[in-house]
């Protein structure tokens, strides 16, 4: 697999992010010639700087709201991610507009860029938030994986154009998982919305792969689901308390506007048209209904297949969450720091 990134270019949009921080470890020991980083914070950028001091990785200043900043970071690059966006519901929730302005015409600023400058491939990351939205940050990315279906099904060029849809990620910037560790070490209670919710739980390095996995074997208009187990919160809570040996408190606070129970990674819908993968789903533009049974009369109807979401998928149980927290560096950290 290495050898597809010898000597290649790479544009991490929106890299300065746990995900793009995650992908320049992975790329970083392959002959990959360079590794670009465009978003809008310059203070994480010399903090990725001081971090890994490696002349293959180039910093651009720029946001994908603005088309210009985006043609000079991607100038001569092989492929592309798409990792910019407003990520938090409550944020998108009070200024839905700038959601809009970043989540679908910054995206579709750089799909067009990359249409327009011949990359090979480009891969935009979504969430399992747009399916079936209910908020502005999950509204926004489901038109945001619109725009890649439409370009996808428009442009028949040399630019592959794909999506990956996932669920939470574990200790991501902005997760509850460091929300809680820091409640725990600050002796406060724990403030769970609803300790009956469930997510979707899947860590940084299969991310990192599903997004990999896309760049290596997609094809335009293609949208790969991680497979994913869930837990509830109430559970990943108790998980942490007993990491950390503590009998902090509960303060059950209600959901927030924009919240689901459960939320989904793959619709009914799309269920059915899905190519079951080992570690993946893919449903390809356009696909037909894979899932169909015979009727009496001879005729065929689609089966009765539920969505993918993470009240009906494989539910941990705390000893299973405490294992892969235990896999987290960020969760190792915090545990050494404080001893």
């Amino acid at each position: 697999m290495f050898e597809t990134y010898t000597g290649k270019t790479l544009l991490i949009v929106g890299g300065t992010g746990s995900f793009g921080t995650n992908m320049l470890k992975k790329m970083l020991p392959t002959g990959i010639a360079e590794i670009r980083i465009l978003s809008r914070d310059e203070k994480k950028q010399e903090d990725m700087r001081h971090a890994f001091h490696d002349e293959r990785i180039k910093f651009y200043i720029g946001d994908i709201r603005d088309i210009a900043s985006i043609r000079d970071a991607m100038r001569n690059t092989d492929f592309v991610f798409q990792a910019a966006a407003l990520k938090q519901v409550p944020t998108c929730e009070r200024y839905p507009i700038e959601a809009v302005k970043t989540n679908i015409i910054g995206t579709e600023n750089v799909i067009n860029v990359a249409i327009e400058q011949g990359v090979k491939s480009l891969v935009c990351l979504s969430t399992d938030k747009a399916v079936y939205p209910v908020n502005a940050m999950g509204m926004t990315k489901a038109i945001m994986e619109k725009v890649v279906f439409s370009k996808a099904n428009q442009y028949h060029g040399s630019t592959m154009i794909c999506c990956t849809r996932y669920g939470n990620v574990m200790c991501s910037r902005g997760s509850v998982i460091p929300l809680f560790i820091d409640q725990i070490l600050q002796k406060k209670p724990l403030t769970i919305t609803n300790p009956m919710m469930t997510r979707f739980l899947m860590d940084l390095d299969e991310a990192v792969e599903l997004v990999l996995y896309a760049l290596m074997k997609g094809e335009s208009g293609d949208l790969f689901v991680h497979k994913s187990p869930a837990c509830t919160i109430g559970n990943l809570a108790q998980a942490l308390l007993e990491l950390f040996e503590t009998n902090n408190k509960i303060e059950i606070i209600g959901e927030r506007g924009g919240e689901k129970k459960h939320e989904t990674l793959l619709s009914k819908e799309e269920r059915l048209r899905a190519i079951e993968e080992r570690e993946f789903f893919r449903i390809p533009l356009s696909a037909p209904v894979l899932h169909e049974h015979k009727c009496l009369d001879g005729s065929y109807a689609e089966k009765d297949i539920p969505p993918y979401c993470s009240d009906n998928t494989d539910q941990l149980s705390i000893s299973e969450i405490k294992r892969r927290l235990l896999g987290i560096p960020y969760v190792q950290h915090r545990l050494k720091a404080r001893i």
